[in-house]
């Protein structure tokens, strides 16, 4: 069965890492409840292939952030737009996101997130 997931890539300052997976991980639950069948969230770690363009430069990452790759999966579009509408009108949402617009409490830079819904083009499983 193809599924549809969301993806993304963002630099977070490597001193915000700890604080940056505690929001994660509270936000994966909330995605989990409104829909989502899994969510993934990695630190890069080898970023970087000969003849490629490499994340890093793709978000114009600075020598002290870290790159972060996720991606959430759901049965379909129709799940994703569905979920991401029920994330959005969740109040905890806005206690989670309203301490990181305070510019003090900033632990990464939204305007250099990439970020795309996509449609299975291949999919295996073990």
């Amino acid at each position: 069965m193809a599924n549809y997931i969301d993806g993304f890539v963002l630099p977070v300052p490597r001193n915000h890492l700890d604080t940056y997976k505690q929001v994660a991980e509270t936000i994966a639950e909330i995605w989990k409840e409104h829909g989502a069948l899994n969510y993934f969230e990695y630190v890069g770690e080898d970023l970087k292939f000969e003849g490629t363009r490499s994340f890093p430069e793709f978000v114009a990452a600075k020598e002290d952030e870290a790159i972060i790759f996720g991606w959430v999966i759901f049965d379909s579009r129709e799940a994703r737009d569905l979920a991401n509408e029920r994330v959005a009108a969740d109040p905890r949402m806005t206690d989670i996101v309203a301490p990181l617009t305070n510019p003090s409490k900033i632990i990464f830079d939204a305007k250099r997130m990439i970020y795309g819904g996509f449609q299975a083009l291949v999919q295996t499983t073990t």
